[in-house]
């Protein structure tokens, strides 16, 4: 009975070996201009406002120098 359970908590320990989380993706390189193209259409579709639009457009510019 003993040797059973052992073999049935071996089987499943074997078989949860493989799960877990995925692994992680690499980082996707989007160059300056996409990133000003994506925060122009986040303005224009009213994600963003005209501050944050023109706030986050000089962050963006000023890490680039």
């Amino acid at each position: 009975m003993i040797r059973a359970t052992m073999a049935a908590m071996a089987l499943a320990l074997a078989s949860l070996a493989g799960c877990g989380s995925d692994p992680p993706k690499p980082a996707v390189n989007v160059s300056v201009g996409q990133q000003l193209i994506d925060l122009k259409k986040a303005r224009d579709s009213g994600a963003l406002s005209e501050r944050e639009y023109k706030s986050q457009k000089a962050d963006l510019i000023r890490n680039v120098e």
